[in-house]
This record gives C-alpha cells, sequence and structure tokens, in this order.
C-alpha cells in the first residue's frame, strides 16, 4: 500500500499590480492638483507692518515696474480691465481683488488699477506686500 501525500503548494501574493495602481494614482494626484501661486511677473513688493493673509480664492492683478498689467499671468491692456476683472469674478464666484504691485509702479497706476477693480464689481479690493503668506 502506498500512502499518498498531499503536496501543498506554496500561496504567494503578486503585489506588481498593487504596485502599479498605487503609482497611477500617484501620477494622477500630482498632474491633477493645482497650485497656487503668483504670476512670473517680476515683482518687487512693498512692505507695510500691518499686513494680513490675502484669501487664496481672490482674483489677482499684477502691475509691473514698467506699469504693464496682468491679471493671472495674461497680459491685460488698461481699457480692457475692467471687464476682465468682470468675467475673472464671475468665474470665481468670489469678489475679491488682491493687486500685487511693483513698490516702483506710480501711485496714479496702482489708484486707476483699483479704481478700474471696482467698478467691475469688486467687494473688497488689496494690495498685497512683502509679508503676505502665500
Amino acid at each position: 500500500m502506498r500512502r499518498r501525500h498531499k503536496v501543498e503548494e506554496a500561496v504567494a501574493i503578486d503585489i506588481s499590480p498593487l504596485i502599479d495602481m498605487v503609482f497611477i494614482l500617484l501620477i494622477f494626484f500630482m498632474v491633477s492638483t493645482t497650485f497656487i501661486k503668483d504670476a512670473v511677473v517680476g515683482i518687487e513688493r512693498p512692505a507695510a507692518s500691518s499686513a494680513t493673509p490675502s484669501s487664496q480664492k481672490s482674483v489677482r492683478v499684477s502691475i509691473e515696474q514698467n506699469g504693464a498689467i496682468y491679471l493671472g499671468e495674461d497680459p491685460v491692456k488698461p481699457w480692457a480691465l475692467q471687464g476682465r476683472v468682470a468675467e475673472a469674478l464671475d468665474v470665481a464666484g468670489d469678489k475679491r481683488v488682491l493687486v500685487v504691485s511693483d513698490r516702483r509702479v506710480a501711485a496714479e497706476r496702482l489708484v486707476e488699477v483699483v479704481d478700474q477693480c471696482r467698478l467691475a464689481g469688486a467687494s473688497e479690493v488689496g494690495v498685497a506686500t512683502s509679508n503676505e503668506i502665500r
């Protein structure tokens, strides 16, 4: 009589599909995440001791030293600023505007931009300083 021995097979879990899924999810989240940053405009902000953090959701208008105006990263002519800011406020749903101005910009240009933002329907218009937390 022969005895039959059951051959036990080693059970192994293949984790390579799991690793693939983790990397796919990682890539998805890296690509789909939006990062809030200032426009790629060379601006040296003025300093203020009473500065407070601004809302990350506010529409950002930038003024360079030479007087060039940007809405986000897009250049805007002064005569078209009011309409473009009104469109951006409608899309954003938030009625706040943050003006990021170079410290050497003429006060006349800064006041003109703030005025255009208010005429566009902004409820609050702030001016960014070097102490603003991003």
